[in-house]
């Protein structure tokens, strides 16, 4: 997947707030799209009314979270649904592809 025609975030009252229970700010869940490495697969059980995709990365604090998105206003904007630091199948994931 390639993300260079993304410019910004999408952000609504829900999915600003859900991701509480993980401790993830949404600044966090920024950063993980703009550090590298990044690892992005599409989540093909979830895709039923738009198409989603899980993101892999590491926060400026070397944090780990799996963040669940899809794309909207013509793929130009990400729009986090849920993030959380990954598990440990995740991690093992990303350390392997990075």
């Amino acid at each position: 997947m390639d993300l260079r025609d993304v410019t910004g975030f999408e952000w609504d009252d829900g999915n600003l707030t859900k991701n509480k229970k993980h401790n993830v700010l949404p600044s966090e869940i920024e950063r993980v799209f703009m550090n590298r490495p990044l690892l992005i697969v599409p989540d093909k059980v979830h895709s039923q009314a738009e198409e989603r995709f899980a993101a892999l990365g590491k926060t400026d604090e070397a944090r780990w979270l799996a963040v669940v998105f899809t794309l909207r206003e013509q793929k130009s904007k990400v729009c986090p649904i849920s993030a959380r630091p990954m598990n440990r199948k995740e991690r093992k994931i990303y350390a392997e592809a990075s």
